[in-house]
């Protein structure tokens, strides 16, 4: 009588784990690896946003200062981002203070993402422009 066999043998199923192991091991760090570059990416975005608003902002307030808000002195630019930004300044990252020293100065400014776990926060460059 012939009895068919049914199933995998032993080294049929180690092999196959084996293969799956050195997959798992080779794949892996990348997939760790997207975590810091989607907050560092997230964060380049705020900063691009942050920018973008205090350009706009300094356009409407030369136009008319009815259609700005006045950035000048010293302060904190998240409080100065969060009045001039749709939906205010997010939450998560933070910024320092700001001088102007004049209408249309640049000041150059960092944003930093909070620090996701195991990682070190990510930061970004915006840029602020005074209104007076």
């Amino acid at each position: 009588m012939n009895i068919k066999q049914q199933g995998f043998t032993l080294i049929e199923l180690v092999v196959v784990i084996v293969i799956l192991g050195i997959l798992a091991a080779t794949a892996l760090p990348k997939f760790i690896n997207l975590q810091s570059d989607a907050a560092n990416a997230a964060t380049a975005g705020v900063a691009g946003a942050v920018s973008s608003a205090f350009a706009i902002n300094y356009a409407g307030y030369q136009v008319a200062t009815s259609k700005g808000t006045a950035i000048a002195g010293t302060g904190s630019v998240s409080a100065a981002a969060g009045s001039i930004m749709a939906g205010g300044w997010p939450t998560g990252y933070s910024a320092g203070t700001f001088t102007c020293s004049g209408a249309g100065a640049a000041v150059p400014v960092t944003v930093t993402g909070a620090a996701t776990s195991g990682t070190n926060s990510a930061t970004a460059s915006a840029t602020l422009i005074c209104t007076g």
